[in-house]
């Protein structure tokens, strides 16, 4: 049976990677996981697609709060704001949302490391966006929810894929390029493609679309710079290309809560 090796959270979108034993699953996804956000003055989202120095920021939670860490910085521990705290109005690929503002001491410490203004907003309970805002529900139900993940809860490949990636790259690459929730091992190579429906531990998700990837893919994360070779998306293109895109990974939207572990067995249902 294949199993669940690798579990990962990003607790402000387009952040380092935290890596975890554990893992809670809620209807947005990972618990933690993308529920903050850097927007620019006019409240655009921001990401490390255009933001390659977004990717050194470390971002992990501190009971309730978050700690924000970066190379050359002070720490800085931003506790979550108040329900009837300020809100603003942005959007993530065109899905309106109003998440609230966080401290003004987050918005000048994300400022000068990126170097340019912005702020930082963070996803609440009363901040909801649905799936079905970007895909008018053709891959879900009416109400499934999403964090400020691009596009789904979960992403979710397989070992075997990225195994076979490197093997044609005269540089490997780690499988954080892709930035998934779940890495799988014990499987061929994008077995990950064929299914519908898997329950990793007790929980179920439904499989409903491939990941189209872009570049952020060539930013190496531990430098927070863009790769000048292109790959891995270089590569990519030569064997992943669909009529929707380059395609590497599946987006996953949970039918249960429930924990996950690394270790658990992945059983594939359809």
């Amino acid at each position: 049976m294949p199993t669940l090796s690798a579990l990962h959270i990003y607790p402000l979108k387009s952040c380092a990677p935290l890596t975890l034993d554990t893992a809670s699953v809620e209807a947005r996804g990972l618990t933690n996981d993308r529920r903050w956000m850097v927007v620019d003055a006019n409240g655009k989202f921001v990401t490390g697609r255009e933001q390659s120095r977004l990717t050194l920021i470390r971002a992990r939670p501190d009971g309730t709060a978050l700690l924000l860490e970066a190379p050359g910085m002070p720490s800085l521990r931003v506790a979550p704001p108040a329900a009837d705290d300020e809100r603003v109005d942005t959007a993530v690929w065109g899905a309106a949302i109003a998440p609230l503002l966080a401290a003004d001491l987050a918005h000048a410490w994300l400022s000068r490391f990126l170097g340019f203004p912005c702020r930082l907003v963070y996803m609440d309970e009363n901040c909801t966006r649905l799936v079905k805002a970007k895909y008018d529900g053709k891959h879900g139900e009416d109400d499934d929810q999403v964090s400020f993940a691009d596009a789904f809860p979960l992403l979710l490949i397989s070992q075997a894929a990225l195994d076979q990636l490197n093997a044609k790259l005269a540089a490997p690459v780690p499988m954080l390029r892709f930035r998934p929730n779940l890495v799988v091992a014990g499987t061929e190579a994008h077995a990950e493609d064929g299914w519908k429906r898997i329950r990793i531990g007790a929980v179920e998700f439904d499989v409903v679309k491939p990941d189209v990837r872009c570049v952020f893919t060539t930013v190496d994360f531990e430098r927070g710079e863009r790769d000048p070779s292109g790959e891995p998306l270089r590569t990519l293109i030569t064997y992943r290309r669909t009529p929707e895109g380059v395609t590497f990974g599946q987006y996953l939207i949970p039918r249960g809560t429930g924990t996950l572990r690394v270790g658990d067995g992945v059983q594939i249902l359809a």
